[in-house]
């Protein structure tokens, strides 16, 4: 079936989002990507959606004097271009952007599957921004695409029709994931991420310094970067750390899987941020396990999906911080338990998460609702 469909996302780049580039690549279809915030200002080939240079002040006046968010110029400009450009389909990723773009995909007579994908069904302050957006993009979508069951039942909350909901989580390509052996690694952790306050990074620096008063030889890799790594630096080095946790900065995700083949473990202690923002389920934890690796998070969101605790890891409480520094003890003293949870881990992801399959399954959702448009 040969069919021209549309992503619409926000950044046009940006390290974290691997599931979205995945999509771009792997997608079937004649594929045209957009993008420029929560509604696109830019075309698949770098111009402006708005053509009128009249049409784009009035639009720049609306948005930027007068904060409007349904801004009518921009919306016939994203309708006129699907029609130019014969699109049969539009994939709009995150909730944000379903619920900027529906009334444009109306206008133009096209399908809209809105993949919402962590903080678009958690944040509080983005729910109350788009909640009204949310409910007449529900009506319109013909799928709405979500990453775990927490978040399936957080949008049903949110008045998402169950008829319309599809679980399709994150998937690993295993053809670019190396076989770990953490029993063969030295006592390091691994943690790779955003310094955001779901992700907890000051936690598990405090767990960790549980974890060196009983393993002296203990060491925490923590790469990334965001809003909390100064806060973070500074605890570590109040707890006389500095020397124990590397912060290398934003790893490239090629040296993220090579780093995975260096350490016992992978650790990330997920939380329910203040303002509700929580994970979808997180690629890292998923590629970690399907290396081999023993996987110590927590019980949050998506996480309690991909890592069966005890199984194929170590899962504690949100904010349990001596927990999880046993958790982390654990695997650092005995290297089979740790060998045990990866091979678990590889058969669990490889399962359930494969990339190959669960791209199929978006295909499928895409040709489907193509066809039950027409």
């Amino acid at each position: 079936m040969s069919y021209n469909l549309c992503i619409v996302k926000p950044n046009q780049n940006s390290f974290s989002e691997t599931f979205v580039a995945e999509h771009i690549k792997r997608l079937a279809g004649n594929k045209k990507v957009i993008y420029g915030g929560a509604f696109p200002v830019y075309d698949h080939q770098g111009n402006y959606l708005i053509k009128s240079k009249i049409d784009l002040l009035c639009y720049l006046i609306q948005k930027r004097i007068f904060k409007k968010k349904n801004i009518k110029v921009r919306t016939k400009a994203l309708a006129n271009y699907l029609k130019r450009e014969k699109i049969d389909i539009v994939f709009a990723e995150y909730g944000m952007v379903g619920a900027s773009i529906w009334k444009a995909c109306e206008i133009a007579g096209v399908p809209l599957i809105i993949h919402f994908h962590g903080a678009d069904a958690h944040h509080n302050p983005t729910i109350e921004k788009y909640k009204e957006d949310y409910h007449l993009a529900f009506e319109y979508a013909s799928y709405i695409i979500c990453v775990s069951k927490f978040m399936f039942d957080a949008l049903i909350k949110l008045g998402a029709p169950l008829q319309k909901l599809v679980l399709n989580p994150y998937g690993v390509d295993f053809e670019k994931i190396g076989i770990s052996h953490p029993e063969n690694n030295l006592p390091t952790l691994f943690f790779a991420g955003r310094f955001v306050e779901k992700k907890a990074p000051k936690t598990l620096v405090n767990a960790f310094y549980l974890v060196k008063k009983e393993i002296k030889d203990a060491k925490l890799i923590m790469a990334g970067d965001g809003p909390l790594l100064k806060e973070t630096k500074i605890l570590a080095k109040s707890l006389g750390l500095e020397k124990d946790i590397e912060f290398p900065g934003v790893y490239t995700h090629q040296k993220v899987l090579h780093q995975m083949n260096t350490v016992r473990a992978f650790v990330q202690h997920s939380v329910i941020a203040h303002d509700g923002d929580s994970e979808g389920t997180p690629n890292s934890i998923l590629e970690a396990s399907a290396s081999g690796l023993p996987v110590i998070s927590t019980f949050h969101a998506g996480i309690k999906e991909a890592v069966i605790d005890q199984i194929t890891g170590l899962l504690s409480k949100e904010n349990d911080i001596e927990s999880f520094a046993n958790h982390m003890i654990k695997v650092l003293k005995d290297k089979n338990y740790a060998h045990d949870l990866g091979i678990e881990g590889v058969v669990h992801i490889k399962k359930n998460y494969d990339l190959k399959f669960r791209i199929s399954a978006l295909d499928n959702i895409i040709q489907k609702a193509i066809y039950e448009h027409d």
